[in-house]
C-alpha cells in the first residue's frame, strides 16, 4: 500500500506523538521524504512548540543539505530500535537507583522514628482515618520495634489474606528478638486459616489464648504506642494511636487481666470442653435476653451456620424440638438470676462511656 493510500490515524493513544505531528510526517513522506520550513510552519504558528519541533525533537526529521529550512525524514523502525535501547538503559538505571534509595530511606526512616516521633512529655493521641492509612502507619511503627507486641483480635477467625500478611510481619518481628501475645475470641478455634497461623507462630515462641468476653481490637508495640479502633467493632476505618504513658499503662493492665483469664490456644481442631461450655453459656444468656441469632453470631465472632449447629446440639441435649421449648428448659436450669434479670454481656473494658457512669 502506498503512503498516499494509508489512512491517517486520528491520534496517538499513548500521547507520544500528536495527530498534527503525524500528519506533518506523512506530508513529508508524500513529498519524497523531504520537508521545507514553509510546510512545517503551515501546521503550527510557533515552530518551537508546533508539530515541526515535535518531529525534530523525536528524531523523525533531521536537517538536510539544501535550502535553509529543509528537512529529511528518518525511518521510524530504526528510530524505534534506538529509542527502545536508550529507554531500557534508563529504566535499568532508575530501577537500580530506586533499590538503593529505598534501602537508604528505610534506614533514615528508623532514625526518624527514634528521634522525631518520640512522644512529648504527657504523651499524645493521634486519630487516623482509613484502613489503608492505619495499616501503613502500624507497619511503619512495627519496623522500629523489636521487644514486645500485644494484640487483641475480636471477631472470630481472620481471613486468609490478612493472615498471610500477619505471618510474614510477625515472623520478621520475632526474628528481631520480639515476643508476641495474642488474644482471640473462642470462635477463632473453628477457623482453619487461623488454626494454621496459630500453629506456626506458637512454634516460634509466640503465645495465643482465647477469651470468652467482649473486648476491642488492640495492638500495643514495645509498650510505647497502642492502637485501638474508634467507633466500635463495626467500624474499623478510624483508629487512635496512643502514646500517653498513663493511658498506655491502663490499657496494658486491662490486657494483662484479660490474658490471665484466657485459655491457651496452640492450634489443632480439638476444642476444649471448657471453651465449648463457656461459649454455649453466652449463647444461652443472649437467647434468653431476646437477642437475635445474627447479633449473637456477630458478638461471638461465629458464622451463623456454626451458631445454628451449637443451638441444634443444645436442643438435642435437652430433648426439645423448638427454640421456645429450649428457652423454657434453659431458663429452668440456668443458675443465678431469672431470665428477666439475666445479666447483660460484659462491657468493652475500653468503652469510653464507662468513664462517665
Amino acid at each position: 500500500m502506498s503512503a498516499e493510500a494509508r489512512p491517517e490515524a486520528d491520534g496517538d493513544e499513548d500521547g507520544a506523538l500528536s495527530p498534527e505531528a503525524k500528519s506533518l510526517y506523512l506530508r513529508a513522506l508524500r513529498s519524497e521524504g523531504r520537508l521545507t520550513d514553509v510546510d512545517g510552519r503551515a501546521l503550527g504558528s510557533d515552530a518551537q512548540c508546533g508539530p515541526l519541533e515535535e518531529l525534530l525533537e523525536l528524531g523523525l526529521l533531521n536537517p538536510e543539505v539544501g535550502p535553509p529550512g529543509t528537512f529529511a525524514i528518518k525511518d521510524p523502525r530504526q528510530l524505534a530500535e534506538s529509542l527502545s535501547n536508550g529507554m531500557q538503559l534508563q529504566a535499568t538505571e532508575l530501577l537500580l537507583r530506586s533499590i538503593a534509595l529505598s534501602s537508604s530511606l528505610h534506614v533514615l526512616g528508623q532514625e526518624y522514628q527514634t528521634h522525631i516521633t518520640q512522644p512529648e512529655p504527657g504523651g499524645s493521641i493521634e486519630y487516623v482515618q482509613g484502613r489503608g492509612t492505619i495499616n501503613q502507619q502500624v507497619a511503619t511503627l512495627l519496623e522500629g520495634c523489636s521487644e514486645e507486641m500485644l494484640t487483641a483480635q475480636p471477631g472470630g477467625g481472620r481471613g486468609t489474606e490478612a493472615l498471610k500478611i500477619a505471618i510474614d510481619r510477625d515472623m520478621k518481628f520475632v526474628q528481631r528478638g520480639g515476643t508476641i501475645r495474642t488474644i482471640y475470641q473462642p470462635s477463632a478455634r473453628y477457623s482453619a486459616p487461623t488454626i494454621e497461623y496459630v500453629e506456626e507462630v506458637t512454634q516460634e515462641g509466640c503465645q495465643v489464648r482465647t477469651l470468652d468476653e467482649a473486648f476491642s481490637k488492640l495492638i500495643v508495640l514495645d509498650r510505647k504506642v497502642a492502637v485501638v479502633t474508634v467507633g466500635g467493632e463495626d467500624n474499623r476505618d478510624r483508629a487512635a494511636f496512643i502514646r500517653d504513658e498513663a493511658v498506655l499503662s491502663y490499657i496494658i493492665g486491662v490486657f494483662d487481666n484479660q490474658w490471665e483469664r484466657a485459655i491457651p490456644f496452640t492450634g489443632g481442631h480439638e476444642i476444649p470442653r471448657q471453651v465449648v461450655s463457656s461459649m454455649r453459656r453466652q449463647i444461652v444468656r443472649m437467647m434468653l435476653q431476646g437477642v437475635g441469632h445474627r447479633t449473637i453470631a456477630r458478638r461471638l465472632g461465629l458464622s451463623e451456620r456454626t451458631l445454628a449447629r451449637h443451638i441444634a446440639e443444645l436442643r438435642e441435649e435437652h430433648g426439645v424440638e423448638t427454640l421456645f421449648q429450649l428457652g423454657w428448659k434453659l431458663a429452668e436450669q440456668l443458675e443465678g438470676p431469672t431470665p428477666l434479670e439475666a445479666p447483660a454481656l460484659p462491657k468493652d473494658p475500653l468503652d469510653p462511656l464507662d468513664s462517665y457512669q
